[in-house]
């Protein structure tokens, strides 16, 4: 069915895996549609309760956009064009009710980069690098790096990587905040599955709910956020699952979700 990614289940996890080794899994125009349609069939199975996206062999999550592609662009509306299909896909992850697990394998450059910070956790191997080097081509970032680096660094660091295009390790992405966590290689999908057996564990629609909380109120100021929380918080009150949770902590028993 899909010729760029490959599309397996683990239990209640989804796991997308980008296929395209002899390019160092770089992100072309059919492997990003190929990933957006992926995303749709996980998000419309009940059964799934959160997503992981990896990078096929040791080398690479993605080394960025496909090069050759880029050359190819003629005109500023064309640009402009491959620039929103990038960033449509990434703000589909950011949207997606199920929580999404980037495990990051190796190199994830330009629009690799781009697309590990789409995710809701970072967990990256040992060997990862990381970096906006679209500068050294005569670009800027085009699928949310130059936007989603300042939200989730600051300016300040966002300026350094993006207008140096210097390359950094997995241990300098976890003290700057870029990763949540660094493993060895060959546990880093462990390490990912074991996460999303965790999420997978809990209330689907509060799970729904914290993502929409956290990703909606990033941007709103302090008072707005607060109100969206409350707001969600409220929704869930008026939920099967909030009584079914809060009855079996009271009975000390296991909760059976219903997603209701």
């Amino acid at each position: 069915m899909f010729e760029n990614i490959l599309v397996d289940r683990d239990g209640p996890l989804g796991i997308i895996t980008l296929n395209r080794p002899t390019v160092l899994n770089a992100l072309n125009g059919k492997l990003l549609a190929e990933l957006s349609f992926a995303l749709l069939e996980l998000e419309r199975n009940a059964d799934l309760r959160a997503v992981i996206v990896t990078g096929s062999g040791e080398k690479a999550f993605a080394a960025g956009a496909d090069i050759g592609e880029l050359n190819a662009l003629e005109s500023a509306g064309a640009g402009a064009d491959q620039a929103r299909m990038g960033q449509s896909v990434t703000r589909q992850i950011e949207r997606l009710r199920k929580p999404v697990i980037m495990a990051i394998n190796g190199f994830a450059l330009g629009g690799g980069c781009e697309l590990a910070m789409a995710g809701d956790i970072r967990i990256a191997s040992e060997n990862a690098k990381f970096g906006q080097p679209e500068v050294n081509l005569g670009l800027i970032p085009g699928y949310g790096g130059s936007q989603r680096t300042t939200r989730l660094l600051g300016r300040g660091m966002a300026s350094y990587l993006c207008l140096t295009g210097e390359l950094i390790d997995a241990r300098e992405a976890l003290r700057i905040g870029l990763v949540e966590r660094v493993v060895p290689l060959a546990g880093l999908l462990d390490e990912a599955k074991r996460i999303g057996t965790l999420i997978a564990g809990k209330a689907p629609l509060a799970i729904a709910a914290c993502k929409r909380a956290i990703n909606g109120g990033a941007h709103l100021s302090i008072d707005d956020a607060l109100e969206l929380e409350a707001i969600e918080f409220g929704i869930l009150v008026d939920t099967k699952d909030f009584r079914e949770g809060t009855s079996a902590f009271l009975e000390k028993r296991k909760p059976g979700w219903r997603a209701e």
